[in-house]
């Protein structure tokens, strides 16, 4: 009997001939999905060494290997290209329903090459049961990413969902992000892609927007459905039981914890601690909903997390989900804009330009720090955000281009990036180890390729740490599951295990994390990069935070290198929960 991903796809889209094709997917590849997936198909088909912004780049559009399944919180989404904001290989995660959708429908990746002769037209990409069409989308040119989806899912069915940029991507800033629309009747584009610029490259293909619907499909068949089933039940149990308290609020709940650690970094990274982070803290929001409404909900279909919180403005009207740690840090605490409203302001004014908040936060902060805006200007930052870079002004665009451009124009010495990524939320000086994945990791300054909170953590061990976490990292990126559900590499054996119907080890499971970081390394090698381009940006080594500014990174490089070039002893490790 055939099994599920016996018929499996992949959607090809060339924008120079404005063609769409779906061809089989290669078996030998079977295991792989989501980030892995993606940094095969980009090590195959894209020239590591060409513009991220031309037509020689990949856009990679990858569902997980247990998305569209039963699992539980697994149906997570993977963008990934050649970054126009690092010059390297960028994977973004993000959850909503087009993952889910694209799988139930066995399409395994969508891969848009090329570029359109008329870059003044824009397109749209349907999906369904029937088949595959691009479609001209003319009339979506410049629009704002939840009116987009207002429009196009007007007379859609009820059961799709959409993939989208906003003006931010169509005008190839390098901070733009790619929207996807989440679990909600609403289906509101408040999932976001968003580091490392992958909405530009969308732009630079001139694709304004994927509609997916699967209609009808059904979830992924697993081989062995019977102790498919039971595991997903005895996980998700255990889950619930065990693990589910840490998430229960959502990522804006450790503002508190944060800011004792001296990771809540305050006006540019010059103190990590914010006086006024009460007014940030996410229990503001919690409390705001017994007058406002609003609630903790799943961004997806099949979620047991449930750590997004829909926020509503005074009148009791929807303004934005979800309002993350991420994003009440940089462009709240970093900009000294301390008010949690005024940031969901900003947060919405984000997802409807398609921008990064992390990016963004950054790069207004820079901008204030170089005295180009006083510090805690609410008013301004909506502003330049809805003029500025809404109308693409030099301004706006440096903006846009993120942190780096910024602090480039205007010849600043503060500028926090790690491969021309902005920093995000957890400092390295702090937190050693996190700083070795900034410097170590192919996607740069991001948190998602290997979060480590301790900071009694140093030396070799912090760059063990980090290894392990970064391999445990690119696993969970790959299968589709969400990090803040947390399987570890036995878990995800056994849930690939009864899903495939033959034995996925533990080890198995490694080897995947460890050679999808292995391909990004080589592309990033292929692109130009080196070992000295693994380095944290002077400001976070010369300038210290907490007790008599004595917190700085101070990692020598030869240990920040064991991450890259130490070989994980896989047997020891992988018996073992990750760190972190």
């Amino acid at each position: 009997m055939d099994q599920a991903w016996d018929n499996d796809k992949i959607i090809r889209l060339d924008m120079t001939r404005l063609s769409v094709s779906v061809e089989p997917f290669p078996q030998e590849w079977k295991l792989l999905g989501g980030r892995a997936l993606s940094a095969k198909i980009l090590l195959k088909e894209c020239d590591p060494t060409c513009d991220p912004l031309g037509a020689d780049n990949v856009l990679v559009m990858a569902p997980g290997t247990l998305s569209g399944t039963s699992a539980p919180t697994s149906g997570r989404l993977s963008l990934g290209c050649k970054s126009p904001l690092t010059n390297g290989i960028k994977e973004a995660n993000v959850g909503g329903d087009p993952g889910q959708d694209l799988m139930k429908l066995g399409y395994r990746a969508v891969i848009v090459t090329g570029q359109p002769a008329d870059r003044s037209r824009r397109w749209g990409l349907k999906v369904n049961e029937n088949g595959v069409e691009l479609v001209a989308a003319d009339e979506y040119k410049g629009m704002w990413n939840y009116a987009l989806c207002e429009k196009l899912l007007a007379d859609a069915p009820k059961s799709a969902s959409v993939i989208s940029i906003g003006p931010a991507g169509e005008m190839m800033m390098k901070g733009a992000s790619i929207a996807c629309t989440d679990d909600d009747k609403a289906r509101r584009p408040a999932r976001q892609a968003a580091r490392g610029g992958v909405g530009a490259v969308m732009g630079s293909k001139c694709l304004k927007w994927v509609l997916v619907d699967p209609a009808k499909s059904s979830l992924r068949r697993p081989a062995d459905r019977k102790a498919f089933a039971a595991y997903t039940k005895e996980f998700s149990k255990d889950y619930r039981a065990a693990r589910h308290g840490n998430f229960k609020y959502g990522t804006s709940a450790v503002v508190p914890a944060a800011n004792m650690l001296h990771t809540f970094p305050y006006k540019n990274r010059t103190e990590g601690r914010n006086p006024e982070f009460e007014q940030l803290d996410g229990a503001r929001i919690r409390e705001s909903f017994e007058t406002r409404g609003g609630e903790m909900h799943n961004c997806m279909a099949g979620c047991i997390v449930s750590c997004s919180n829909i926020v509503h403005d005074k009148d009791g009207n929807y303004l934005t989900s979800a309002l993350e740690f991420e994003t009440l840090t940089l462009l709240g605490s970093c900009c000294a804009i301390n008010n949690w409203e005024d940031v969901a302001d900003l947060d919405r004014l984000c997802d409807e330009l398609g921008l990064d908040t992390i990016e963004t936060g950054a790069a207004i902060a820079v901008y204030m720090d170089s005295n180009g805006m006083a510090w805690g200007d609410a008013a301004g930052a909506k502003k330049l955000l809805a003029e500025e870079v809404n109308n693409g002004t030099p301004l706006g665009r440096n903006i846009g281009d993120g942190a780096l451009a910024i602090g480039t124009a205007r010849k600043h010495h503060r500028i926090p990036v790690a491969k021309g990524q902005a920093l995000p939320a957890w400092d390295p000086r702090p937190l050693k180890a996190t700083g070795i994945t900034y410097c170590t990791s192919a996607m740069g300054g991001d948190h998602t390729a290997g979060l480590v909170i301790d900071p009694k953590i140093s030396g070799e061990k912090a760059a063990i740490a980090s290894q392990e976490i970064q391999i445990v990292n690119a696993i969970c990126d790959s299968t589709g599951f969400c990090m803040f559900l947390g399987p570890t590499v036995e878990e995800t054996a056994k849930f690939l295990t009864p899903f495939f119907g033959e034995e996925v080890s533990r080890e198995t499971v490694a080897d995947i994390g460890w050679e999808c970081l292995q391909d990004e390394w080589l592309f990033n090698e292929k692109a130009g990069m080196t070992l000295a381009d693994d380095v944290m940006a002077d400001c976070m080594s010369s300038e210290g935070i907490g007790p008599e500014h004595g917190m700085k990174f101070d990692i020598p490089e030869e240990i920040v290198r064991m991450a890259k070039v130490r070989q994980p002893p896989s047997e020891k490790f992988w018996r073992k929960s990750p760190a972190g």
